[in-house]
């Protein structure tokens, strides 16, 4: 029996972290997402995505799917454009690692790098460009991630479920950085449908705007700044964020991110990317307020592998005033 790569994606392994500093009573389990084919979470939304787009007419044979992304986003669609006889062309921050950037052309793909510092609406914004290039090129498909409902869905139908079906009414909290807002959207909405007493906790860099918006409902520019953890939080509002799902929203810094990373590669024997590490991070916040006993849920989006050459690089590291791996540091509160 033979099977698309797309198979692969989804029912990834819920693994219990045990080695880290851990209030008795509190569980924290860890959905890794990076075992999934195109190596992050982002599998999921793009694949549920395809396959609408393929069965109403948008996307159709030898189309081009065009999309703005972090990375991730992109290496999914790369590896299912390659197995579907798609062309992809992707625009990207100037911030995403060359590990990233020589995947996406390795499978590929053409790839549109710009300025990280362009204002949202600038048409050097690489979500501007992206919706450009849609105008630009015939029979293009654009996903459109960080404002199609599907996005979310796609989470709503598989990653929420598959939760669930491991821990059930055990589940306490659900935390997860966001950038779309798909992940803790779409799962959030899942599982507090199962049991709406879940609390579920968005974790949001210092430099994005959803902190404040969550918590003082304004968009405020001056919030916006440049930081190192690649794939979340937003200098704009994404129509996929789901606030009415969410409980609460606690802000992370670059620092904490990664020497989270760094203990978990450490301690657990898992190396994850940064995001992975400020999921982690909010989770040990949350283990410390909650009253036992208790279980908090995260996701691990994606693999460290992808950045070797920073997160895992003692000179980039000390290049940009963070310690290195070899001076590990327990963070509690980001500075």
């Amino acid at each position: 029996m033979t099977s698309r790569i797309e198979s692969a994606i989804g029912e990834t392994p819920l693994m219990e972290l045990t080695r880290l500093d851990i209030p008795d009573g509190v569980r924290i389990f860890a959905k890794l997402e990076f075992l999934n084919p195109g190596g992050s979470i982002k599998d999921r939304m793009v694949k549920f995505i395809l396959d609408e787009a393929e069965r109403s007419g948008e996307l159709r044979r030898g189309g081009t799917i065009v999309e703005n992304t972090s990375g991730n986003t992109g290496a999914a669609i790369a590896m299912l454009a390659a197995a579907r006889g798609y062309r992809a062309i992707l625009t990207m921050p100037d911030k995403v690692s060359r590990e990233k950037q020589d995947a996406l052309r390795a499978l590929g793909a053409e790839i549109i790098v710009c300025p990280t510092a362009a204002l949202p609406g600038s048409p050097d914004h690489y979500v501007s460009r992206a919706k450009r290039l849609k105008n630009e090129v015939p029979g293009s498909f654009m996903l459109n991630q960080y404002d199609n409902p599907l996005n979310a869905e796609a989470h709503f139908r598989t990653t929420g479920p598959e939760i669930w079906a491991s821990l059930g009414e055990s589940i306490t909290a659900f935390v997860a950085s966001g950038s779309t807002g798909g992940t803790i959207s779409g799962t959030a909405r899942f599982l507090r449908f199962m049991k709406p007493e879940i609390q579920a906790v968005l974790l949001d860099p210092i430099g994005s705007i959803y902190f404040k918006y969550f918590h003082e409902k304004v968009v405020d520019d001056a919030e916006i700044g440049t930081y190192h953890v690649e794939g979340v939080g937003e200098d704009h509002l994404a129509k996929c964020m789901d606030f009415s799902v969410i409980s609460d929203v606690v802000r992370f810094d670059d620092r904490a991110a990664f020497a989270t990373c760094h203990e978990l590669a450490a301690k657990e024997g898992l190396l994850c990317g940064g995001s992975s590490g400020a999921n982690v991070w909010g989770s040990l916040q949350l283990a410390r307020k909650l009253r036992p006993p208790a279980t908090i849920v995260t996701v691990l989006p994606d693999s460290g592998i992808k950045y070797i050459s920073k997160v895992y690089n003692d000179g980039w590291l000390t290049a940009h005033g963070f310690p290195r791996r070899t001076e590990p540091e327990s963070v509690l509160e980001p500075t």
